[in-house]
């Protein structure tokens, strides 16, 4: 991010507004390998089809209010590789979505393939190498996270306010073996993934392989497989997170809130690093609606991983947590692997069991160690004893846009509101609350989540374009009489951040250089370049500058240099 550093004065003579209006661009995002910069604006309908690509070096922008419909009979895949960048960076009121290109009331999971990001922070593999390919691609795909050189702190770039609908198609002939709403494969610390809802994935809702990557504010909802699935040594933090499940989606392989392993290479899975993700301020929501055996349980611990849950509602599932494996085993009677402050609520058969030969380990009694008194974990017989508005109240769906809706939010005297903690060392760098769950009383889905996006799909949003012509003088830098000083600065001033394009042409509107391609901040600047190779004359710089805000802001001024 680029910080101001000269003060400069403009003089704006006109201001032009123009408004531009929604189109659809079926070409941008087919089987594309991005290896520059691509934009995508708010006035647009893109088709996403096949396997599109974010290479390394490349970037995908996509402004507030985007709106990208996914190809089930092309299999259309949004994937991001090891040094490719995404910058899908919404807002409350226009926040990006990407969805089912069917129209509404014909959407199912599995409609298109999904978002799949691509790192070089650490992972764990059963084979011990350290890189793998990411679960679900089909065969030829090179899809590879992790690798050398291993970067703990990789930016994959930012994904905040964005939905992702009906993704989870099946890219391959196995069953069960589709890929995820967002797959994060060794996503570093420094990708920042906010506010970003999955709904009806066909397989995961969320799914980290290994990586440091953090993630605050997540939906999970309809979700057939898993919701947070944590593999291959994921050791990020993930704080306010809202998982609501649909009683008629459910997975062949047993559906669950959490599920959580290390890797796949049972019981020889303690290649580090282990899967050690931190969880807090979660509200799980089970199906509530039993009629299928798929709803086991609402967290399956096992294969050796050492993640904790802190602050969480976990509730409306047959069974609460199982235990499974040795490892485990050892970790909860270490102290290793910790789950306090949690509420349970609703769980009809038990609290939680094991599985695995856990037993050897002198783990026996899932239910006791979760109650330990100093673990500080409450256990309701009842759902409403929890007391949030409408937990159930989901379905059917609320009417379009179904973007306020308070069901989770604790009524007045719920247990929800009192008794968090983030005294555990676990937890330094969380956000502290005195509230367990998601919210406390304030809903921060409200305006930009959509819980009925069968129905209801966003429209494009017009781009307001701002033009300024601002005449000036510019000359080049001398150092008379000494010889010639080839480098001279353009003066500045953008009035919104967002990503900054500044060109230069000359008289007759050939483009000479592009000196600026990234995000910027509002600010003043002076930028220096190279200008030894353009004769005297007259020259104009173009900035554009599409901000967060969806104005595209254009400025074009008339330099004249002088050797």
């Amino acid at each position: 991010m680029k910080k101001p550093i000269f003060l400069f004065f403009m003089l704006i003579f006109s201001v032009v507004p123009q408004f531009v209006f929604a189109q659809v661009d079926s070409t941008t995002l087919n089987g594309s390998n991005i290896t520059g910069t691509v934009t995508l604006n708010a006035n647009t309908t893109y088709i996403l089809k096949g396997f599109t690509r974010v290479k390394s070096g490349g970037v995908l922008v996509i402004y507030p209010g985007a709106l990208i419909l996914g190809d089930k009979s092309t299999t259309g895949t949004l994937i991001v590789e090891r040094g490719g960048k995404i910058y899908a960076d919404g807002t409350v009121d226009k926040p990006i979505t990407f969805t089912s290109r069917f129209p509404a009331g014909q959407r199912n999971p599995g409609d298109w393939g999904g978002i799949i990001i691509l790192g070089r922070s650490g992972i764990n593999t059963a084979t011990g190498l350290d890189s793998a390919k990411i679960e679900g691609m089909p065969a030829g795909q090179d899809t590879y996270y992790g690798g050398q050189p291993v970067v703990q702190d990789d930016s994959s770039g930012v994904m905040r306010y964005v939905k992702i609908e009906f993704p989870g198609v099946n890219l391959t002939t196995v069953a069960g073996n589709e890929i995820n709403g967002l797959t994060m494969g060794g996503v570093g610390s420094r990708t920042v993934i906010e506010y970003v809802q999955v709904s009806y994935s066909g397989d995961d809702a969320f799914e980290f392989f290994g990586g440091t990557v953090n993630c605050k504010y997540l939906i999970a909802l309809g979700t057939v497989d898993d919701d947070l699935d944590c593999d291959n040594g994921h050791r990020g933090k993930i704080q306010f997170a809202l998982v609501v499940r649909d009683s008629a989606k459910y997975d062949v392989s047993d559906s669950h809130l959490f599920e959580i392993d290390n890797n796949s290479n049972n019981p020889s899975n303690y290649n580090s690093p282990r899967t050690r993700t931190i969880f807090s301020n979660i509200t799980a929501i089970g199906p509530n609606v039993y009629g299928n055996p798929d709803f086991l349980r609402g967290a399956h611990l096992r294969r050796n991983m050492l993640a904790s849950i802190f602050n969480t509602i976990m509730m409306a599932y047959p069974k609460g947590v199982r235990f499974d494996g040795p490892g485990v085993g050892n970790a909860c009677n270490g102290d290793t692997i910790r789950l306090r402050n949690n509420i349970f609520a609703g769980f009809t058969t038990a609290l939680a069991d094991t599985a695995g030969g856990i037993g050897s380990s002198g783990f026996t009694n899932g239910t006791a160690w979760l109650q330990t008194a100093s673990f500080s974990n409450r256990v309701y017989a009842n759902n409403s004893d929890v007391m949030l508005s409408n937990p159930f109240g989901i379905y059917p769906l609320p009417a379009p846009p179904a973007n306020n809706v308070n069901n989770w939010v604790p009524n007045s005297g719920s247990p929800a509101l009192t008794g968090a903690s983030f005294n555990d060392p676990l937890l330094a760098g969380f956000e502290n609350t005195t509230f367990v769950g998601a919210f406390g009383q304030t809903n921060w889905t409200a305006d930009w989540a959509n819980f009925n996006p069968q129905q209801y799909t966003p429209t494009p949003i017009g781009v307001q374009q701002i033009s300024e012509e601002v005449p000036g003088r510019f000359e080049l830098s001398q150092n008379y009489p000494n010889p010639f000083n080839p480098s001279t600065g353009i003066n500045f001033s953008l009035p919104v951040s967002g990503f900054v394009t500044l060109k230069v042409y000359d008289a007759v509107g050939k483009e000479i250089s592009i000196l600026v391609n990234e995000i910027y901040q509002a600010g003043i600047y002076k930028l220096s370049f190279n200008a030894s190779n353009i004769p005297s004359g007259v020259y104009f710089y173009k900035i554009t500058v599409n901000n967060t805000k969806s104005v595209e802001w254009t400025q074009t001024k008339k330099m004249i240099l002088v050797k």
